[in-house]
């Protein structure tokens, strides 16, 4: 596997077994390959080091495997409930490697198996501004294009009035979308992230010092969390894969 350029990077996939909204979610079939499938392909093209998948589920693990991740245990259930947040779990890996290896990367690239339209080059750029700019994390977002940008967003307050997200008056709204502010949203195409922003007082992805990687206005993007986003995604992927 390719070296990340002078940084030791391990990518961390999550993929828990229990998904309520779609069962086994990860492993289903997504355009021929297990959903899983398609983000290790691409983590194992980039200048990740290792890939590691993060699961409580022996039939994800024997995916994973096939594909050449690495599955160095079997996820507790006691960070596997679909409440946990994503925290708890890069720890535990990074706390199993330590124990057992003394293996401590620079950076750890969480890759969510849920954003298929991620490409190699998105994980690449990620690595290449942390080595560049040093930041606590990289974070990949989307620009928020018209009626997605909050300050085009309305609220109903208690009252029953009406208002922007922002709480100004409607009247006020800009009009142009060339002069609203620009806004991000997240596109889990890649977060690389600092170990020790992990195990801070209050433990977070981010840490202080951010660098978001913006991602062109014309890439796909579908999270996958429900039936519905599933077929949508489907039928992108064909296409953008085209």
């Amino acid at each position: 596997m390719r070296k990340s350029l002078g940084m030791e990077v391990l990518g961390i996939i999550p993929a828990r077994g229990g998904s309520k909204s779609i069962p086994l979610k990860n492993i289903r079939n997504f355009n021929e390959k297990p959903l899983l499938s398609w983000t290790i392909i691409d983590a194992k093209k980039s200048n990740v080091n290792r890939i590691l998948v993060s699961t409580d589920s022996s039939e994800i693990a024997e995916v994973a495997r096939q594909e050449g991740a690495e599955i160095p245990f079997i996820r507790p259930e006691s960070i596997s409930k679909d409440t946990d947040g994503i925290e708890p779990i890069l720890v535990h890996a990074l706390n199993f490697l330590k124990e057992k290896e003394g293996y401590c990367p620079d950076y750890v690239a969480l890759l969510l198996p849920t954003a298929p339209f991620r490409k190699v080059t998105d994980i690449n750029d990620a690595i290449s501004l942390g080595k560049r700019k040093m930041p606590d994390s990289v974070v990949s977002v989307s620009r928020a294009i018209a009626n997605h940008n909050p300050h085009w967003m309305l609220v109903k307050n208690q009252d029953g009035s009406v208002t922007q997200f922002s709480g100004g008056l409607l009247k006020d709204m800009k009009v142009r979308r060339q002069d609203i502010p620009d806004v991000y949203i997240k596109n889990d195409f890649i977060f690389l992230i600092r170990p020790e922003n992990l195990y801070d007082e209050n433990p977070a992805l981010y840490g202080d010092n951010v660098e978001l990687m913006i991602a062109e206005d014309d890439r796909c993007d579908v999270d996958i969390n429900s039936e519905k986003d599933w077929k949508i995604a489907e039928v992108l992927f064909r296409d953008f894969s085209a």
